[in-house]
């Protein structure tokens, strides 16, 4: 039977959309126990996991050869079932109405507080070992007061990916500042008027959010047990109005960007049309796949800092969470404990072209001879961010509060001070509940 809790937070979680999860994501092997000492006390059992579907292209040899490392060392079997991202919210939903949740699942890094909430989360703060090797952004993501509920996986983060061959006919240099980054892109648009020098995408929140925390502001705040929106502060609105201004006022973007989505962005930029865009680290690949032309022509930099340095940029990844109802949490916690050690985490993180969630291993990335790997690591340790871990982030995904104030603003029907008001307004009613 559902405790109290959960059945009064129902109705919440059944509220929230799934959310857009457009990634899109070691320290020592200490998060894995020595096979010789795993005991076969799961013979005969059989734990059922749920993983999201489509961010690694080909996932079933890697999830065999972990089925087949799990029965070793445990004696039980896996049951993995492939949950498309789209569906998976309010699957999850369903499962928890029905009281059949899985013994393992992935979760989006956002959902994990929401579900915490819930009460149908066990608790890992005991079982991890490792914490202070893994990496800060996601750990902070999978916690809800004070304990541990999403064991972090792997994650990807937005940087800014530009043509190479641009910026060596022009001889620019990548921009290390927001100043500079107008420069580049004013001498792109003055050298060749047939490219979009910077495209502002008005449907792609998480290529907002660096210059709200470039400029030192925040979307939210926390005071006690009350979340209120920082939207409207003067350092939310410095940084929103440089990006916006770089469509409205500098004239780098395009009209038609003011809809687009992180997907449009990476069509125009096959097609030849985009200089430099914010970008995930995990499109470098499919860019090259879809215009074979572009391979040797890409470059990534980190999110300039207003003054120099970094803006942050949202890491979005997965944790692995154990149900509270599963039957077998030891086993599941041993499931989870072999999908995230060290060997399994760089393999799933070089298949998917995401970061592991361990320190050292995305260090090891920040010093790889690759132009198209070393930037986005390099953001993701250094800068990387989150959004506030609340239970109720979910319904101001799903009421788009940051998408309409950027296309309120992109399209000239607000200004940014009326705007960021509007929506600081509406996220504090949600964040209230």
């Amino acid at each position: 039977m559902f405790s109290r809790r959960l059945s009064t937070r129902l109705a919440t979680i059944a509220l929230a959309s799934a959310t857009a999860f457009t990634l899109a994501g070691c320290g020592e092997d200490t998060n894995t126990g020595d096979s010789a000492n795993n005991s076969q006390s799961g013979a005969g059992k059989t734990i059922n996991v749920w993983i999201m579907e489509g961010t690694n292209p080909d996932a079933t040899p890697f999830f065999d050869k972990v089925k087949s490392d799990f029965k070793a060392q445990t004696g039980a079997e896996a049951d993995i079932q492939f949950v498309p991202w789209a569906d998976a919210h309010a699957k999850f939903v369903n499962a928890i109405g029905g009281g059949e949740t899985p013994d393992v699942a992935e979760l989006g890094t956002t959902w994990t507080p929401e579900f915490a909430d819930a009460g149908i989360l066990s608790d890992l703060s005991d079982r991890v070992q490792n914490k202070d090797e893994l990496v800060d952004s996601l750990v902070a993501a999978g916690e809800l007061d004070g304990k541990l509920y999403g064991m972090p996986w792997y994650a990807g983060v937005r940087s800014v990916v530009y043509r190479t061959d641009v910026f060596e006919e022009l001889n620019i240099e990548p921009p290390t500042s927001w100043d500079e980054l107008l420069a580049a892109g004013q001498k792109i648009k003055a050298s060749k008027p047939d490219m979009i020098p910077f495209p502002v995408a008005g449907d792609s929140t998480f290529g907002l959010l660096p210059w709200i925390w470039g400029a030192g502001g925040e979307i939210a705040e926390q005071d006690g047990d009350t979340w209120k929106s920082t939207l409207d502060s003067p350092e939310a609105r410095e940084g929103i109005q440089f990006y916006t201004d770089l469509a409205l006022k500098h004239g780098l973007s395009s009209p038609a960007a003011t809809t687009w989505k992180e997907t449009n962005l990476r069509d125009e930029f096959v097609k030849g049309s985009v200089a430099m865009m914010i970008s995930g680290s995990w499109t470098p690949k499919s860019i090259v796949e879809k215009a074979p032309a572009l391979e040797g022509k890409l470059g990534a930099f980190p999110i300039p800092g207003k003054d120099g340095g970094m803006s942050p940029s949202f890491v979005g990844g997965s944790h692995l969470a154990v149900f509270e109802a599963s039957k077998e949490q030891e086993l599941g916690w041993k499931f989870v404990e072999l999908m995230t050690n060290e060997a399994n985490a760089n393999d799933w993180a070089t298949q998917s072209s995401f970061f592991p969630g361990i320190k050292s291993l995305l260090e090891k990335a920040m010093t790889a001879d690759d132009p198209l790997v070393s930037p986005f690591a390099s953001q993701m340790k250094d800068a990387g961010e989150t959004v506030p871990v609340t239970p109720a982030w979910g319904q101001v995904e799903a009421k788009k509060t940051l998408g309409a104030m950027l296309q309120a603003i992109l399209s000239g029907s607000k200004s940014v001070d009326q705007a960021t008001s509007d929506a600081a307004a509406e996220m504090t009613a949600t964040l209230k509940g």
